[in-house]
């Protein structure tokens, strides 16, 4: 099961990295900019995560093959942008197990070290989301996870539900593929009956509400 998710953190990281490529051909950027801003997207949150748990070094410096899998994601987004584009569902979906992946990683990872698992958690969601957030914040655009989606609740929540099924006796490979079922869930629902949070400022005050 590790090399499974072995193999869908690199897939993970060359759909973060088309993201952050994608990102930087809306904004014109240069081919530098499209990588910068790919490198960041694709590795940021697990950078950060490890900073704040201080693992060091910090994961992707152990292993080339994130740098090759940005690399090959920028190249594909360079290559074959208008195709791309037309692709925006079947990039969604690897976006959607891309974030539940992660979260997965993070809150193992953290809880490898003895972290909280409330903390795990957290760091689970960092390893998910924060890349989009630096992505956006560069690209001067709202962060995603701001924008009253459901994007950071479903990792937070799948990060929950991942230490609960590991106090029971299910296996780990089962544990893995119900959390990340259920991130994909949450995220896919969402966005198809436009649920989100509601805003401070809103006169409905409804917690979950649906979106415009």
């Amino acid at each position: 099961m590790d090399d499974i998710l072995s193999i869908l953190d690199i897939v993970g990281t060359f759909v973060f990295a088309i993201s952050g490529a994608m990102a930087a051909s809306s904004k014109k950027l240069d081919l530098f900019g499209a990588t910068f801003l790919a490198f960041v997207t694709a590795v940021g949150g697990g950078t950060v995560r490890d900073l704040l748990i201080g693992s060091s070094p910090v994961g992707w410096i152990l292993d080339a093959s994130y740098l090759y899998a940005i690399i090959a994601g920028v190249a594909i987004t360079f290559l074959f942008t208008p195709i791309i584009r037309k692709l925006r569902k079947t990039l969604f979906l690897f976006d959607t197990i891309g974030i539940s992946v992660f979260t997965i990683l993070g809150v193992e990872k953290a809880l490898i070290i003895d972290i909280e698992p409330a903390i795990a958690i957290m760091m689970g969601m960092f390893s998910a989301v924060l890349g989009g957030v630096i992505r956006d914040i560069l690209v001067n655009e709202i962060p995603l996870i701001f924008r009253k989606e459901i994007y950071a609740i479903a990792c937070l929540l799948g990060g929950g539900l991942f230490i609960l099924l590991q106090s029971t006796p299910i296996r780990f490979e089962l544990n893995v593929i119900i959390t990340v079922c259920t991130i994909m869930i949450i995220r896919i629902v969402a966005i198809k009956f436009k649920i989100g949070l509601g805003g401070i400022d809103d006169e409905d005050k409804s917690f979950f509400k649906r979106t415009k």
